[in-house]
């Protein structure tokens, strides 16, 4: 329905004392009535006032009803406004073809004012609910969407949970697989993690994991993703990355996470990370033996004195 506080009705007849008889019977009952004599005024008038309903005739001098109607329908901005026929054609095929044009209703002249009300209360209440029902599924589509999104996403730290990694990570390796590409994983956690938490206490562990979290997801390319495999533990998916370039990556994200100041409210904090990188060997078919290596990858990083990265 429109904005306007009372429903608005175009009247589109060529008969001045058809649209006069009309336009009293409605505005008589709070309508906002628009009169107009012919078919390509009415179509202008429909793009611009956006009617609730139109009661269209047939004749008309320039273009008949039937031509409007079909033009009203086929305009996105247009094809939801209900359209009542009201005509003095009383044959079987003119009322046929003004359903097929996309007519909701047909009311013959002379037309009874009290049944002209009743199909009109009925069709505005038609629209009106169909309307409410549009938004409703529309809030719901995007309810729906949202949820989706949620359910991908880690809500500690904003960035991929495991399950949906394991999702993308596997179609990944089947694209890698199939057209023989290059395909690295990364794993990396955070230094001493629970030092923290027993120092600064929990919120301020979780502030470091956002940090941490979202400093690495600036920094990797949009084909790259990154997941929150467990606690403090990260891992990065490389698309068409060897594990040349996938060290460089690493690297570079240990130099930046060692030198970020965590602002909190007990003060800056500073953490560094252990990283382990692998790339898919040809014997590899399952995601999980890639993530396996740079799991082993990164428990050697920490054997070495943590702060570093292992390739294997």
């Amino acid at each position: 329905m429109s904005n306007h506080h009372s429903p608005v009705i175009l009247i589109v007849d060529d008969t001045p004392v058809n649209l006069l008889l009309l336009t009293q019977l409605l505005a008589g009952q709070g309508y906002d009535v628009r009169p107009v004599t012919q078919g390509t005024v009415a179509l202008a008038a429909a793009r611009t006032i956006r009617p609730d309903l139109i009661l269209l005739d047939i004749r008309m001098p320039d273009i008949d009803g039937y031509a409007v109607c079909q033009e009203l329908k086929a305009d996105p901005e247009t094809s939801h406004i209900p359209v009542i026929f009201v005509s003095a054609l009383d044959d079987t095929d003119d009322k046929v073809r003004a359903f097929e044009c996309g007519g909701v209703d047909y009311v013959t002249k002379p037309f009874q004012p009290a049944e002209v009300l009743a199909r009109v209360r009925t069709h505005l209440a038609l629209a009106q609910a169909r309307a409410a029902l549009e938004m409703a599924n529309h809030e719901l589509q995007q309810a729906l969407a949202r949820e989706a999104a949620l359910a991908r996403i880690d809500w500690l730290t904003g960035v991929y949970n495991r399950s949906h990694f394991y999702e993308l990570a596997t179609h990944e390796l089947a694209i890698a697989i199939r057209y023989d590409q290059p395909l690295a994983i990364c794993m990396f956690d955070i230094d001493h993690f629970k030092q923290v938490n027993d120092r600064y206490g929990h919120l301020i562990g979780d502030q470091v994991l956002r940090a941490v979290a979202q400093t690495v997801a600036r920094q990797i390319r949009a084909a790259d993703c990154i997941g929150r495999f467990g606690g403090e533990e990260f891992i990065l998916l490389l698309p068409n990355t060897n594990v040349t370039s996938a060290l460089l990556l690493a690297e570079r994200l240990r130099m930046a996470i060692a030198g970020l100041y965590i602002n909190t409210e007990k003060g800056e904090i500073r953490v560094t990370i252990s990283g382990g990188v692998t790339e898919r060997q040809p014997a590899d078919t399952l995601i999980e033996r890639l993530i396996d290596r740079a799991d082993q990858a990164l428990y050697a990083a920490k054997r070495q004195g943590r702060n570093c990265v292992v390739g294997v």
